[in-house]
């Protein structure tokens, strides 16, 4: 986990968005955040093994799952993710 990934789960989670890498990147960036495209893709795909993002279509969108929601709440901690 890195801070990157709080970082996307807080911006899927605050906007209500299903995205894929490169509009969420480009969203990100819009509002002030300064990360790289390859850095985005790298990090869904870190997310997504963790079960912290859910994958909603073919297409590639993501969304934040339940999981992730528990995670920003402070219910599971970064060494409960890495010990998966």
């Amino acid at each position: 986990m890195s801070l990157k990934d709080g970082l996307i789960l807080e911006f899927l989670y605050e906007h209500d968005l299903e995205l894929p890498a490169k509009p969420l990147y480009r969203n990100l960036n819009r509002h002030g955040h300064e990360i790289g495209y390859s850095t985005v893709r790298q990090r869904l795909g870190e997310l997504e093994t963790h079960d912290l993002i859910e994958r909603v279509d073919e297409a590639g969108y993501y969304q934040i799952s339940r999981k992730g929601e528990a995670y920003l709440a402070g219910e599971l901690e970064r060494e409960d993710l890495e010990n998966e």
